[in-house]
């Protein structure tokens, strides 16, 4: 079963955000866990669910990076500035990306014009939401693992959305986090991510359809429970492929990147009108998706 709305996923684990973008609350004994960065708009929103939720943001020391993309690190600067001594932890790929000007410039531009899109701009005056050269944390890989008390959360590398693409996994209750490298639940379909190296985000699904999953925990349009939480990551592997497919029918048949981009962005647009990203956003991730998968095609 699928759910959109902010509140709480289980004890301990709680959805924040809006139903395009959010992040995660997992409470430990010792440590309370921000789990992913989302957009910067959601700065006004989130500060209010807390207070709402009565979340004790004391208790707030630690967030992971799920990669580096502008519409999931939006929020980390805000709420490092807001509790100084917060850890962060990412993989040393994101940090590198994150000390980037240009990264930096990208991720603060595109969120401007996301937040245009959505019509929050006037909401965050006032608020320090860019990211500068003050944000700075710790890094993981593979099998490290981050102890809140009584709960913990293992960190597995799923490239191929991103090159700094982790998911995290909570065994306790059996929650995963694998962002957008686990496709997007977008209405009742999953909307498969494989940006940078499609070949990769193919392998990382099936690396992460290995754990068993009661809650399935996406960045964008919320989160997943019951049985489809358990079938979701196998779900999204045939759609990665069905995806592939049509790609490589469309570039056999026009030959060109763009023209193949051109067409997959119409298509996309008129199944999903409303999805949250702009379509001169989008160009540029469908792009690095079709150059990727027509080298393929190449070379094979």
């Amino acid at each position: 079963m699928r759910n959109r709305n902010a509140g709480k996923v289980c004890d301990r684990l709680w959805y924040l955000g809006r139903e395009e973008s959010g992040v995660y609350l997992l409470e430990g004994d010792a440590s309370s866990l921000v789990i992913s960065g989302g957009m910067s708009y959601l700065a006004p929103v989130v500060l209010e669910q807390m207070r709402d939720f009565h979340i004790n943001e004391e208790k707030i020391g630690k967030l992971v990076i799920l990669h580096a993309h502008f519409d999931h690190v939006g929020l980390v600067p805000f709420f490092k500035r807001r509790y100084p001594a917060l850890q962060i932890f990412a993989l040393a790929r994101g940090w590198e990306i994150l000390k980037m000007e240009k990264a930096i410039s990208t991720i603060n531009a595109s969120s401007l014009m996301v937040a245009r899109r959505v019509g929050v701009e006037d909401l965050l005056k006032g608020l320090d939401l860019e990211w500068r050269d003050d944000v700075s944390g710790s890094t993981v890989a593979e099998g490290s693992v981050i102890d809140l008390g009584g709960l913990t959360v293992r960190i597995i590398e799923t490239p191929g959305h991103s090159s700094c693409s982790l998911s995290a996994y909570c065994p306790e209750i059996k929650a995963l986090f694998p962002s957008d490298a686990g496709g997007i639940p977008f209405e009742e379909i999953i909307a498969p991510a494989g940006n940078s190296d499609y070949t990769k985000y193919q392998q990382s699904l099936e690396k992460l359809s290995r754990l068993p999953v009661d809650i399935l925990c996406a960045d964008h349009y919320g989160f997943v429970t019951g049985e489809e939480a358990n079938t979701y990551i196998q779900h999204s592997i045939e759609a990665a492929k069905v995806h592939r497919e049509q790609i490589e029918a469309t570039y056999r048949r026009t030959g060109s990147v763009e023209e193949t981009v051109k067409e997959s962005l119409d298509q996309v647009y008129r199944e999903r009108p409303s999805y949250f990203l702009s379509p001169e956003i989008y160009a540029g991730v469908y792009r690095q998706t079709v150059r990727h998968i027509a080298a393929a095609m190449e070379k094979s």
